[in-house]
C-alpha cells in the first residue's frame, strides 16, 4: 500500500489489520518502508491482585493463638 493511501485511510487500515490479523506493507515509491502487524498477543489487563486466588489452603485453626514453639518455627 502506498504511503499516501495509508495516510488517507490510516484508521480503517489499522482496524482491518486488527480484525483480520493480516499485516499490511506500506511503501514509498515502491520501496517498503513499514509493515503494520497485529499485536503478538491479545491485550490483557495486567493484574497483581487475584492472581493467586485458590492456591492457598488453611492448615489448622486460624482463630487459636500460635504456641510459642510454633511461633519461633514460623519466624525462621
Amino acid at each position: 500500500m502506498a504511503i499516501s493511501e495509508f495516510k488517507a485511510k490510516c484508521l480503517a487500515v489499522l482496524e482491518t489489520v486488527r480484525r483480520t490479523g493480516e499485516p499490511v506493507q506500506v511503501t514509498k515509491r515502491g520501496t517498503p518502508i513499514a509493515e503494520i502487524v497485529p499485536p503478538s498477543r491479545p491485550a490483557t489487563e495486567d493484574r497483581a491482585l487475584g492472581t493467586a486466588v485458590g492456591t492457598g489452603r488453611i492448615v489448622g485453626d486460624v482463630l487459636e493463638p500460635v504456641d510459642a514453639r510454633e511461633w519461633e518455627t514460623l519466624r525462621a
